[in-house]
């Protein structure tokens, strides 16, 4: 099923669930990119992917970003 044809409570609680995640750098706070369906950290200056609807919070699979 493709994410956006879920009904959208399951779409809500799928924004829940991502707002409650930290970056494991910094612990800080992770901003949403639904464009580009990744979880940025400016504080450690990395984006980390979101694949399949699955967030990947490892540094390794983390792209550099520069403010």
């Amino acid at each position: 099923m493709n994410p956006d044809d879920r009904p959208d409570q399951e779409r809500l609680t799928d924004r829940h669930m991502l707002e409650a995640l930290v970056c494991p750098v910094t612990n800080g706070r992770l901003s949403y990119d639904a464009a580009r369906q990744e979880l940025i950290s400016k504080a450690a200056h990395l984006a980390f992917p979101i694949r399949n609807g699955i967030p990947i919070m490892l540094v390794d699979e983390a792209r550099d970003i520069d403010d």
